[in-house]
């Protein structure tokens, strides 16, 4: 597939997978005429770097671990120094802690909803009335 349709079915720019392709996290063929040309493996991939981008990794460190992503127990330490393993150590921490915050949200919203009683516990459903009441 070209850059464009794996723009499209990853919600990636262009200009961003042309920067994950620099930076060495996904890959490409060159077609004769020079197009690129990704393979549908990629289209996984750049969903995972996207998931690791927005947790907080940098991407030096998601070119690390992104082949332990494709095969678990598969692990490289090529790279790995302790100022990059206390790095993960942080942003995993860190992920942990948004995880629980993001919970205790969800579960404040639902309690909400029930004590709302019927008309709360509706409030999610998209087939429901949604007119408001006077």
């Amino acid at each position: 597939m070209r850059i464009g349709e794996l723009s499209q079915r990853t919600g990636t720019p262009p200009r961003l997978l042309r920067y994950y392709e620099e930076q060495g996290l996904i890959g490409a063929d060159r077609t004769p005429n020079g197009y690129r040309e990704y393979d549908d493996s990629n289209v996984n991939r750049v969903l995972q770097i996207r998931g690791l981008l927005d947790a907080g990794l940098p991407t030096r460190i998601i070119k690390q671990i992104l082949p332990c992503l494709d095969e678990p127990l598969a692990t490289h330490f090529s790279d790995m120094t302790p100022e990059t393993i206390a790095g993960l150590e942080l942003h995993r921490d860190r992920m942990t802690a948004r995880i629980n915050c993001l919970t205790r949200n969800r579960d404040a919203v639902a309690h909400y909803l029930d004590a709302l009683g019927p008309r709360g516990a509706g409030a999610g459903d998209p087939t429901a009335d949604s007119s408001p009441t006077r």
